[in-house]
C-alpha cells in the first residue's frame, strides 16, 4: 500500500550570528565586568545562534525581574515560536503587544526607505533586506532575489531550496542543497526533507535512508529532543522506517499545536490507518482542506479504505466516480473491489469488479464479480439486502461474456419467480 510523508518547511530569516559578541559578553560576566544590557545581549546572541532553548530560558529569567521591559516578552515569544510552542508564544508576545505593534509599524513605514537611502557602503544591508522581504512575503520574488545571494547570505540558499520544494521542483531543490554541509538544526532538517521528498518521488531507498538519518540526528539531539521540530523529526524518522506506533507517540505529543494543519493531519491520519484505527483516521482525513492533498492518490486510496473498513462502501464508490480515467482510478477500483469483497460489502465489490472487467476484459475479474454477485444473493436470502437489488445483479452479470453467466441467471430468475420478486 502507498504512503507519502509530506513536509512543510518554514522560511529561514537571516541576522548575522554574533558568536564573537556572545563569547565576549559571557567572558565579561564571568570576570565581574558589567556591560549595560549584558543579559539582553546574551539572550540575543543565543537566539541568533539558533539556540532557542537557551534564549527561552534566559528571557524567562528576565521576565521575573520587576523592571522587565515590555520588549522582552516579545523576544520570549519569538524564542517560544521557534521552539514550536505557538500558544505559549502568543501569550508571551501579547504581554508586550504595544512594543510589537510599534516595531511592526516602524517596519512597514521605514523598510522601503531604508533601501532607498542606503549608500554603497551598506550594499550588504540592502541585499539582506531584499532577502528578508522575500521571507516576509512568503517567497514572493524568490527567483529574482535569491539566486545572486546564495553565496552571500547563507539562508538565501535554504530559502531558495524551500521555494523549489513548494513549487514541487524537488530535483532542483536537491541540486541546490546536495553539497551543503549542515551545521544548524534547520539545515539538517531541510536536507532531510529534500532527500525524503526526492526518495519518495523517484523511489530511491538510498535517499530515504539519508533523510531518516538526518531526522534522527536532529530529533535525538539534546538541544532539539524536547522541541516540537525535534519531535516532528523523530516522527518523520519512524515514518520512513514504517514504525507507525512510534510515529503516533511523537505526533500525539504535539498534535495540540496542529489541529488545523493539513500537512500534519495527512501524516497523522495515515499512521492511524496503518495501525487499523480507521474510524479516527477517517475523521482526521476529512479535516484536510488542501485541494492538492485531497487530489493525491495516497489520500484518496487511504480515505477509500477507511470508508470501506467503516462499512461505508458507497462513499468509497463515490470517490471513484469523481475521478477521471487514469492509472490511479484503475488502482482505486482494484482497492474498492478487493476491500469491499473482504468486508462483505458485495454490492460495491460487484460494481467495482464489473468496471474492472470492462476496462480489462482479458483478466480474471469475472471470478471476483461472480463471487460478489453470489455474495449479494446470500445477503438477500438472509434478509440483509433488499430483494430489489437482484435486478441490478442480473444486469451486472449480463455485462459478462462468460459461459457461466446464463446458468447463474437461470437460478436467480427461478428464485425470484418462486418468491414473487419483480425483475422487470
Amino acid at each position: 500500500f502507498y504512503f507519502t510523508f509530506i513536509f512543510d518547511p518554514v522560511w529561514v530569516n537571516h541576522i548575522q550570528f554574533p558568536e564573537r559578541k556572545k563569547k565576549h559578553t559571557e567572558f565579561q560576566r564571568s570576570v565581574g565586568e558589567k556591560e549595560e544590557n549584558a543579559d539582553l545581549w546574551i539572550c540575543y546572541c543565543a537566539f541568533h545562534l539558533g539556540d532557542y532553548k537557551r534564549a527561552m530560558e534566559d528571557y524567562k529569567s528576565l521576565t521575573m525581574r520587576p523592571d522587565c521591559p515590555a520588549d522582552v516578552w516579545v523576544y520570549l515569544g519569538c524564542a517560544l515560536f521557534f521552539l514550536g510552542l505557538y500558544k505559549e508564544a502568543e501569550e508571551a508576545a501579547s504581554k508586550g503587544i504595544d512594543f510589537s505593534r510599534t516595531v511592526l509599524a516602524y517596519y512597514n513605514a521605514e523598510l522601503k526607505n531604508l533601501i532607498d537611502i542606503s549608500s554603497c557602503s551598506f550594499e550588504f544591508a540592502k541585499e539582506l533586506i531584499r532577502h528578508n522581504l522575500v521571507v516576509f512575503r512568503g517567497g514572493e520574488g524568490a527567483l529574482q532575489v535569491l539566486p545572486p545571494l546564495i553565496d552571500v547570505i547563507p539562508e538565501a540558499r535554504l530559502n531558495l531550496v524551500i521555494y523549489y520544494l513548494r513549487q514541487d521542483d524537488v530535483q532542483e531543490a536537491y541540486n541546490l542543497i546536495q553539497d551543503l554541509v549542515p551545521i544548524t538544526p534547520q539545515e539538517y532538517i531541510l536536507k532531510g526533507v529534500v532527500n525524503a521528498a526526492l526518495g519518495q518521488e523517484i523511489g530511491s531507498r538510498d535517499h530515504l535512508k539519508i533523510a531518516q538519518q538526518f531526522f534522527q540526528l536532529v530529533g535525538g539531539s539534546a538541544s532539539e529532543c524536547d522541541t516540537i521540530p525535534g519531535r516532528q523529526c523523530m516522527a518523520s524518522c519512524f515514518f520512513l522506517l514504517r514504525q507507525f506506533e512510534d510515529v503516533l507517540i511523537y505526533l500525539n505529543s504535539v498534535k495540540g499545536y496542529f489541529y488545523n494543519d493539513d500537512t500534519f493531519n495527512f501524516n497523522y491520519a495515515q499512521a492511524k490507518a496503518v495501525l487499523g484505527n480507521y474510524k479516527e483516521a477517517e475523521e482526521v482525513f476529512l479535516l484536510i482542506q488542501n485541494e492538492k492533498i485531497k487530489n493525491d492518490y495516497v489520500y484518496l486510496s487511504w480515505l477509500a479504505r477507511c470508508y470501506i473498513m467503516n462499512q461505508k462502501g458507497q462513499l468509497a464508490w463515490e470517490l471513484y466516480l469523481k475521478m477521471g480515467t487514469s492509472s490511479d482510478s484503475f488502482s482505486l477500483l482494484q482497492l474498492i473491489a478487493n476491500d469491499c469483497y473482504k468486508m462483505g460489502q458485495f454490492y460495491y465489490a460487484a460494481k467495482a469488479f464489473d468496471a474492472l472487467e470492462k476496462l480489462d476484459p482479458g483478466s480474471n475479474y469475472w471470478e471476483g464479480k461472480r463471487g460478489a454477485c453470489v455474495g449479494i444473493f446470500q445477503l438477500i436470502l438472509a434478509n440483509k439486502e433488499p430483494k430489489e437489488t437482484l435486478k441490478e445483479v442480473l444486469a451486472l452479470l449480463r455485462n459478462s461474456g462468460n459461459p457461466q453467466v446464463e446458468y447463474i441467471i437461470r437460478i436467480l430468475r427461478k428464485w425470484a419467480k418462486d418468491n414473487r420478486v419483480l425483475l422487470s
